[in-house]
């Protein structure tokens, strides 16, 4: 089997075992024996995976913050302001590990809006939340701003 045949059966059998492999290959730079067409896939979906991340976490920020400014329950603040303290840790942390995905949160910021507001309308039937968002949507103020005051509690 030709030595190409063999890293594609190793990358569907056992995919560490194939890491592993191929890190070794990289780091003594036997480039002619790695199997360029997985290791390009799996690049690119660590570019997907973190896009995602930052969609996911963004909406999940949004969504509490909406609760935590429209929906009357002072019982429920702490729990929220938790999660949109854990949300903006995780964002920050991953911008700082990459941040050229700055340049993707203009991208998807209108996205995870509409996908927050929908959700969270759907959760709180009665509240009233904005069509849009109303306040800064520039990163540093989403990740460090409070939006609400002390006597909103």
């Amino acid at each position: 089997m030709a030595q190409s045949q063999t890293q594609k059966a190793l990358y569907d059998e056992d995919f560490v075992a194939w890491l592993d492999d191929t890190i070794f290959k990289l780091k003594h730079q036997r480039f002619e024996e790695i199997d360029l067409e997985n290791l390009i896939e799996e690049i690119g979906g660590l570019a997907k995976r973190d896009r995602r991340e930052l969609r996911n976490r963004l909406e999940v920020l949004l969504s509490h913050l909406l609760k935590r400014l429209y929906v009357n329950s002072s019982n429920d603040y702490r729990a929220w302001e938790a999660t949109i303290r854990e949300q903006r840790r995780q964002l920050r942390t991953l911008l700082e590990q990459s941040p050229s995905l700055k340049k993707y949160w203009v991208e998807i910021f209108p996205v995870a809006w509409q996908s927050a507001l929908s959700d969270t309308q759907e959760e709180y039937l009665d509240a009233q939340f904005p069509e849009r968002w109303d306040l800064n949507s520039e990163i540093d103020n989403l990740l460090n701003e409070k939006f609400w005051s002390e006597d909103q509690r």
